[in-house]
């Protein structure tokens, strides 16, 4: 399966996979994870893999390294890497191609790096196991490859541990490890989840530099079809485990010929397009008439946070003051690190401020509670918990593994109203509908749900006390676009009929274009540019605003100016503009 230049001469590919089956065994049988799946890769070239969870990518790129778990393994078909079929080598021979010919890119940073082990020791162990580096030089040249990766004082940052970087660094760290043996093939399996839209631009422009710099092939396996169209020459089209179509992002994601791609395409929050639009056609029905913002019902003041340590003193959030209306979303975004998660804890009141003022405001704008004086201990079994209520950015880690959804949604009513078990039952069964979480998923663990469906529990959870206020923390990052699509709807929906008000913080500025009535940039602390949505996203007036909003991908046809920017990417550099 060889891709043809534009000769016509077909360009051999550094790994070809054909007709891969690969299965599980579990307690309800047998499970056909990939199918009859066939892949090229040519040499030089970026392939990108996308569809939903459970589609099969990741378990593709498992397979080519052997990598499965334990209760997996490929039942059929051939995986050829410059003409040798990994499929028939020993554990010997093919432990002496990982790392040193094929490495990879874990979606984790820091679960993949060893936490007890310092970041500069890791890439020495690598390079002397892999490069026959002499341990007397292995440390020189593990700094060397952390400047080439961009790590600020990689002399130092040798000996930090994972816990101590954040998840920028850490990624940054996972490249320099799959780079550090200069290997011929790299697969980076989802990158950039759960980093920001300025960091994930950066790592993803150093991975493809140093790709096309040594000549390497690579696979990016990805959910973003945005990110996938920014940096692939070729994109496939995954779902249930097989190939559904493939072709150049420009062709594929303007004119996709199967109706599983179209609708992928179609749930890709960008410029221009409303919330009900990410759903299928048929799903448009009318929405929900949202109010105009009413009164006033949180108000903050002055607020400031900071953390001591032993290198001194960090001031997370620095004089922070906004006013959120009822029925109103407040967006705010910013890069990691900028004061965002800091300033939803301290607003839900799990974290304590170090100034400030957090104003909740009654049926009388007179009387007002400032709930900051409340300590976080404390304001769990408060009269005013229920009114402030949090939505986390992992619905699957925020749910104890030990409850079932029934239990979970309960939870609140148990701790903050009086009803009786009957009232409470009858609750949660008003609540799943509401979500539309299906009554008979209430008896099943977090983890025999699916990520759509722990989604909808945790906003179930959320709304359960009727909140006035609802603090959403990247309550849609790690989901896929289309069951993204329908838990934005849901809190379109939620919002318009209960009258919620909402803060809500992601690095994802379409789905705040959509979402939000204002919004607010935050960078170290600081909010440096605040207003309408649509005024801030489209005249932007400060700098950080703009970098922001230039570094996020779009599908190809959509915005002419990221269209410029994805062709300056793939040109060499000296030809950049």
């Amino acid at each position: 399966m060889n891709m043809m230049t534009g000769a016509g001469q077909p360009q051999v590919a550094a790994l070809d996979i054909s007709k891969l089956d690969v299965n599980f065994t579990t307690r309800r049988g047998e499970v056909n994870a990939v199918k009859q799946l066939e892949l090229s890769v040519p040499r030089g070239t970026v392939l990108g893999v996308v569809g939903e969870s459970g589609s099969g990518k990741s378990v593709s790129a498992y397979a080519v390294l052997q990598l499965l778990e334990a209760n997996g393994r490929v039942t059929g078909g051939s995986i050829c890497f410059d003409g040798i079929n990994l499929l028939e080598l020993s554990s010997t021979e093919l432990k002496d191609i990982r790392g040193r010919e094929i490495a990879m890119i874990f979606q984790n940073p820091r679960a993949a790096l060893n936490p007890v082990r310092s970041v500069g020791r890791q890439i020495a162990d690598v390079l002397v196991a892999h490069s026959r580096v002499a341990r007397s030089q292995s440390k020189a040249k593990a700094v060397e490859l952390l400047q080439q990766v961009e790590i600020r004082d990689a002399e130092s940052r040798y000996h930090a541990y994972p816990f101590e970087l954040s998840g920028g660094m850490c990624q940054r760290v996972g490249i320099a490890l799959a780079l550090a043996c200069e290997p011929r093939l790299l697969i980076a399996d989802e990158p950039t989840t759960g980093l920001d839209i300025t960091t994930q631009n950066s790592v993803m422009e150093l991975m493809m530099t140093l790709v096309r710099q040594r000549q390497m092939s690579a696979i990016l396996i990805t959910h973003d079809l945005a990110l996938a169209s920014a940096y692939c020459d070729e994109v496939v089209v995954m779902r249930d485990g097989r190939r559904i179509e493939s072709g150049r992002p420009e062709q594929l994601f303007n004119h996709p010929v199967d109706a599983y791609t179209r609708k992928l395409v179609d749930a890709t929050p960008h410029k221009g397009k409303s919330v009900r639009q990410l759903l299928p056609a048929a799903q448009q029905q009318s929405a929900v008439v949202k109010a105009a913002p009413g009164e006033v019902v949180l108000s903050v003041k002055h607020l400031a946070r900071e953390f001591r340590s032993a290198s001194g003193t960090v001031q997370a959030v620095k004089d922070l003051s906004f006013d959120l209306r009822k029925g109103e979303c407040l967006g705010l975004v910013g890069e990691s690190g900028s004061g965002k998660s800091t300033t939803a804890l301290m607003v839900a009141r799990l974290l304590d401020t170090s100034a400030g003022s957090i104003q909740l405001f009654g049926d009388n704008p007179q009387e007002y509670v400032d709930i900051a004086t409340i300590p976080s201990a404390k304001f769990m079994r408060h009269d005013q918990r229920a009114r402030v209520q949090m939505v986390f950015q992992d619905a699957g880690d925020s749910i104890d593994p030990r409850h079932t959804a029934f239990q979970a949604i309960e939870q609140p009513l148990r701790g903050l109203t009086r009803q009786g078990r009957a009232q409470r039952r009858a609750r949660v069964a008003e609540l799943a509908d509401l979500v539309g979480l299906p009554q008979h998923l209430l008896n099943r663990f977090p983890h025999q749900l699916s990520g759509g469906q722990r989604a909808r529990v945790n906003i179930a959870r959320a709304v359960a006390v009727s909140p006035d206020v609802l603090v959403l923390d990247e309550p849609t990052a790690a989901l896929d676009v289309s069951i993204q699509a329908v838990v934005l709807n849901l809190l379109a929906d939620l919002q318009a009929q209960l009258g919620l008000s909402y803060l809500f913080i992601s690095h994802d500025l379409y789905v705040v274009r959509m979402l939000c009535d204002r919004v607010m940039v935050m960078c170290n602390g600081e909010v440096v540019e605040s207003g309408d949505t649509g005024q801030v996203m489209n005249s932007p007036v400060h700098a950080y605003t703009r970098q922001l909003l230039s570094a996020m991908p779009a599908l190809p046809g959509v915005d002419e100016a990221t269209d410029a920017a994805r062709s300056n990417r793939l040109r060499p550099p000296s030809l950049r503009l």
